[in-house]
């Protein structure tokens, strides 16, 4: 026993009567409590709740309930489709301001398209932007998300698909894979919405995203020197040490000043009307249009100076109108499909983790719930359409739902006013594209990605936690010097790490009562709380005592007993008559957790102390009751509260009511 336990074992009491005394019937029902839920019970309730209808955030009328009349079917529709929700009360006010919040939205959205396009290794004409955000404005349950493609995806698929299929060597094959691994994705994403897997993506951790978002954005950036250089010739590989081999040995060939003068020209105009648009609200939408603007007058700069004959790079091919249809291109059976799936699984949680974290901060400041089941299924569902309409992997970017916000966007319908303009946009302007510099897609690409780095929040996590610190580095560095997928895999190891510490070393603390109080807690956290004589009272502080951590707990309880006990005999202090057990945060238990508290109870036993279990989980006493441990201890000695328990000894040993 450490010496802060042992000096509050030793601290003088004073008296003062208790005056709650045990209520048979109360403490009766922890073992009359009926039957927890079975499997089947547990697997039928999925079921049903998945196509209860919520309220959908995606208007003020998203809380009605359906009349009787019209029966399962519309229940299920309205769940299914929120916009049957919430349409019913769309004013024409709320129109206008989509329309606005559209119209400014496609004004960001068309050149990030075709600069993520190239980030992705596809032509410009195979953004996001036309069919999934038609899909989700039906489906979704977020206002203000808007739904594209972003940075770090699209890095993503690009270097992963690569290691499969050069897109340099073979890019008609590349192209099928990215719509196989986009189709495959959004199948995963709606299977954890209808199977409620949410939690899946809660296995990345905060603190591992904004690592990974960091090195993600650094090895962005590094990718965009090979547009804003003009070079050639360049690297698949996304560490930086590969990146910056490559960038030293294109420099050795002839490379023109042009294209590096275009991008940081452009970059520096974005970021200027960027912070106009922040420091005067009034006009936020200069930093919403100068992307679309630095496209504009770049191109009209290039065309009327034929800067393309004097080494400029120019994007070229660009194909006007929608994509034809991608079905007959998924590779879903062969050779590739198993790498696909694990691509497909990587990015369905990366997509979901960003537009699920964007959707609940903006919800947040409208006072009202994301479902994120449903944002899963609206997602996979959008994902699904857009792989077999050409595009890639969507998601929620943060970017333009703030422009989306910042623009009074009222619900879904300005993503389905910005899906149209980009259509339009495609189908008239798209020829006009031909001599836009790549230069400036790299410099629209690298506005964006300052967002991505919060070194603020880094310093508050390694100030509030150096694990999850750790966790952060880890995911950061691993992206850095490796790749995608190794930052992500450090990332998960360190997190999975620290769970199973934490699983096998959980606290045990001897408890005190507060003066004057029915309060029980730590004698470490605080320290005035006193000990009862003859009863020690222990807290175990695991929902699941299982075989992971039942030894630890088993060793630590008994060595502080027979300490106790020895320390007794020395100083001719009054032995311990009863241990008290607080399984309070014990939800489950496993066979080995039942062994353990069993040779606790021998152990007890020999010592001649009477053993107490004070209020387990629903789980917990099932499984002791059906593995006879409760008969062992005996049902007079379960307890609801750790107050009853402990008078309980003390009536029986002492003869007196409870005294601190």
């Amino acid at each position: 026993m450490d010496q802060n336990t042992a000096a509050a074992v030793e601290t003088p009491v004073t008296v003062s009567t208790f005056d709650v005394m045990r209520q048979p019937d109360t403490a009766r029902l922890v073992l009359s409590s009926p039957k927890p839920p079975g499997v089947r019970e547990e697997l039928v309730g999925v079921v049903r709740k998945a196509f209860r209808p919520q309220a959908s955030g995606g208007g003020k009328g998203g809380g009605r309930t359906p009349p009787a009349r019209w029966g399962w079917a519309l229940t299920a529709l309205q769940t299914v489709f929120p916009v049957l929700q919430w349409g019913r009360s769309y004013t024409f006010k709320s129109f206008k301001s989509d329309v606005m919040a559209g119209l400014t939205l496609a004004s960001l959205g068309i050149p990030q398209s075709i600069g993520y396009a190239n980030l992705a290794k596809l032509d410009p004409q195979y953004d996001t932007s036309v069919v999934p955000p038609l899909i989700y404005a039906v489906m979704g349950t977020s206002r203000e998300i808007a739904i594209g493609p972003v940075a770090v995806v699209s890095l993503l698929l690009s270097s992963m698909v690569s290691k499969i299929v050069d897109p340099a060597v073979d890019p008609v094959t590349y192209r099928a894979l990215v719509f196989t691994v986009t189709f495959l994705a959004g199948v995963f994403q709606v299977s954890f919405g209808l199977f409620r897997l949410g939690f899946l993506v809660d296995f990345l951790s905060h603190a591992a995203i904004v690592g990974f978002m960091a090195g993600a954005a650094i090895v962005i950036g590094l990718q965009q020197l090979k547009g804003l250089l003009g070079l050639s010739h360049f690297t698949n590989s996304t560490d930086v040490v590969s990146v910056i081999k490559a960038v030293c040995s294109a420099l050795r060939d002839p490379w023109h000043p042009g294209n590096f003068l275009i991008g940081c020209s452009f970059l520096i105009f974005i970021l200027s009307m960027r912070f106009i648009g922040r420091r005067y609200k009034k006009v936020f939408w200069l930093s919403a249009i100068s992307p679309l603007l630095s496209v504009i007058l770049s191109t009209a700069a290039v065309y009327a100076t034929r800067a393309d004959k004097h080494g400029v790079k120019i994007i070229q091919r660009v194909h006007a109108g929608l994509n034809p249809s991608s079905a007959s291109q998924l590779r879903l059976s062969g050779p590739y499909t198993v790498d696909c799936a694990k691509t497909a699984i990587i990015c369905a949680v990366i997509a979901l983790t960003e537009a699920i974290a964007v959707g609940r901060s903006f919800a947040s400041i409208r006072g009202y719930k994301l479902d994120g089941n449903k944002e899963m299924i609206a997602m996979g569902c959008s994902n699904v359409a857009g792989s077999l309409s050409s595009c890639y992997v969507a998601t929620g970017s943060f970017s333009r739902t703030a422009v989306n916000f910042s623009a009074g966007a009222r619900s879904t319908v300005s993503n389905i006013v910005m899906s149209i303009t980009v259509f339009i946009a495609l189908e008239l302007l798209m020829k006009s594209l031909y001599y836009t510099p790549i230069a400036v897609l790299a410099s629209i690409i690298l506005s964006a990605l300052p967002g991505l780095i919060d070194v603020k929040e880094a310093f508050n996590i390694w100030k509030v936690d150096k694990m999850d610190f750790f966790t952060c580095l880890g995911a950061f560095v691993g992206v850095l010097f490796g790749s995608v997928e190794i930052g992500l895999a450090v990332a998960l190891a360190i997190s999975f790490a620290k769970i199973i510490i934490q699983s096998i070393r959980p606290q045990v603390e001897v408890l005190g009562r507060l003066q004057g109080t029915n309060i029980f807690c730590s004698i470490r956290q605080y320290p005035v709380a006193c000990r009862i004589p003859a009863v020690m009272t222990i807290r175990i502080d695991t929902s699941f005592l299982c075989f992971i951590n039942s030894t630890f707990i088993k060793e630590r309880i008994t060595e502080w007993i027979k300490e106790d006990v020895e320390t007794s005999d020395e100083k001719a202090k009054e032995r311990v008559q009863a241990v008290v057990l607080d399984m309070s945060n014990v939800v489950n238990i496993d066979t080995s957790g039942i062994s353990a508290l069993e040779e606790i109870h021998k152990e007890l036993v020999s010592l001649s102390i009477q053993m107490a279990i004070a209020s387990p989980g629903w789980q917990a006493i099932q499984k002791l009751k059906m593995a006879g441990v409760v008969d062992r201890v005996g049902g007079d000695w379960i307890f609801l509260t750790v107050g009853e328990a402990v008078e309980a000894c003390l009536t029986l040993h002492k003869g007196t009511a409870l005294e601190c």
